[in-house]
């Protein structure tokens, strides 16, 4: 059934809606969790807020993303894919919505609303690319897994025009009160969206797989022909059969813990950075910030056809080293010009195309070095643990700084080529792990890489015990 899905070398309409609920709902998904940027800048000062309880505020939903991705990874092995990807975004949704109650002063009701919110972002990541990988053929399961990713960068310059030019007139309750808006997208799913007919043949319901199947191939169901199931198929690993695979982890939790330390790190500096290098105004600041923001989009684009032209492991080694490279350079460089274009800006824009580009590669990949019974647990756990940069990166650089401010670090010019070289390690890091670790999965059929894993020696149960047999 699934060979015929990859003789496939077209999309059908069905593939595409559910390829576009899952683009709109990263895209959403991260405009609710970076809406708190927007907020924090309207009530910081009436508020008399300290640094220490901002830093609370903003790390909350970081830390909740760890434990989210965790928990909502496991729930879609076990439930479903489609069922968990319409909970989370209602979870982040609602508890956006209710934000826009917080009292006056109330940093603590906001630290705990932003902490579901992140619970909710973690989970949506981890489900909505696999559940999307499992409908398209083997491929074009790259490239359209990056292109899921791509558009995230317009959900945070969603925020920015709204905080911009709707904040003046709703406030800042009226930007979490918008919130909600992803909440609608759970209609959209419910009516595009089927359950995934491998997680399907893998609970023992072949039938609904088919029908499943056969809905976004768009042909009836009896022209599919009906699986064959070993009963060892519907065997569900436990949480703890992740360390079966250690390669798979090694790779999907290190690429994923050195380009987040990266470019959580770069990103909440670079603001400063610019004002102090440079002497530009904050305002012109967030003005060259928008080429770091375009470089990003542009970058996803292009990785997304790199993991195909190229492979995944080739990719995702050019994602960090090139960001390692460009990092050292912005930091080496950075008192340097080329007439009036400062190479500290250029190089940023650069790595910024690497770091955050590369995430088009990085997701996706952590989806398919996991067998089925725990491909979204497993993800879960890399982005998971991947999270723990957004919190070494920003007081990583702050500890070298010397600085106590871990919001907004008070940086010296000085400190600039040590905290480079700190987050240049990190991506260089992440580049070994898929040079020197990973394994390719470029045009390999999800059976394939699960029949591969069995073989690997990471699992002492038969292929059909971490995937389904393709018996037909």
């Amino acid at each position: 059934m699934f060979e015929r899905l990859d003789a496939t070398r077209s999309l059908t309409a069905n593939q595409m809606r559910i390829i576009a609920a899952a683009i709109l709902g990263d895209m959403l998904e991260f405009f609710d969790y970076f809406l708190i940027g927007f907020v924090l800048a309207f009530i910081v000062g009436p508020w008399g807020l300290s640094f220490g309880q901002s830093a609370i505020i903003l790390l909350s939903s970081g830390v909740a993303a760890i434990l989210g991705a965790f928990i909502w990874g496991r729930l879609a092995d076990r439930i479903g894919r489609r069922a968990v990807f319409i909970c989370t975004v209602l979870n982040f949704s609602i508890a956006t919505g209710i934000l826009a109650l917080t009292p006056d002063h109330g940093w603590i009701f906001l630290s705990v609303f932003r902490f579901l919110v992140g619970f909710g972002v973690g989970g949506l990541y981890c489900v909505d690319l696999p559940l999307v990988q499992e409908f398209v053929p083997a491929s074009k399961r790259g490239f359209v897994g990056g292109l899921v990713t791509a558009f995230i960068p317009l959900g945070v310059m969603i925020g920015s025009i709204l905080g911009a030019y709707l904040a003046p007139v709703v406030g800042w309750r009226g930007l979490f009160a918008c919130g909600l808006i992803p909440g609608l997208l759970t209609l959209l799913v419910r009516a595009w969206v089927p359950e995934s007919p491998r997680w399907l043949l893998r609970m023992g319901r072949p039938e609904e797989a088919r029908r499943s199947l056969a809905w976004a191939l768009m042909v009836p169901p009896e022209e599919l022909p009906m699986p064959v199931l070993d009963p060892a198929s519907t065997y569900q690993p436990r949480w703890r059969e992740l360390f079966r695979y250690p390669r798979s982890m090694a790779v999907s939790w290190l690429s994923n813990l050195g380009m987040q330390t990266t470019g959580y790190g770069i990103l909440l500096w670079a603001p400063t950075l610019f004002v102090l290098q440079l002497g530009v105004t904050p305002q012109r600041a967030s003005f060259l910030l928008i080429f770091v923001s375009l470089a990003g989009f542009v970058g996803r684009v292009t990785f997304s056809a790199l993991s195909e032209a190229i492979g995944r492991r080739g990719a995702g080694a050019l994602q960090g080293f090139g960001s390692a490279a460009m990092v050292l350079a912005a930091g080496f460089l950075h008192d340097q010009y080329i007439g009036a274009i400062s190479l500290f800006w250029l190089f940023l824009v650069a790595a910024d195309f690497f770091f955050d580009g590369g995430s088009a590669i990085m997701g996706p990949y952590a989806a398919e070095v996991w067998p089925a019974g725990l491909r979204t647990t497993g993800m879960g756990s890399a982005y998971g643990f991947g999270g723990i940069g957004k919190i070494i990166g920003p007081i990583g650089l702050a500890l070298i700084v010397g600085s106590s401010n871990i919001v907004k670090p008070v940086v010296t010019i000085a400190a600039i080529i040590p905290s480079f070289i700190y987050l240049a390690s990190w991506s260089a890091m992440a580049g070994i792990a898929y040079w020197f670790i990973g394994f390719e999965t470029k045009g390999r059929s999800i059976e394939e890489i699960d029949e591969t894993l069995a073989a690997g020696g990471r699992s002492k149960r038969p292929a059909a015990a971490v995937g389904v047999r393709r018996t037909v």
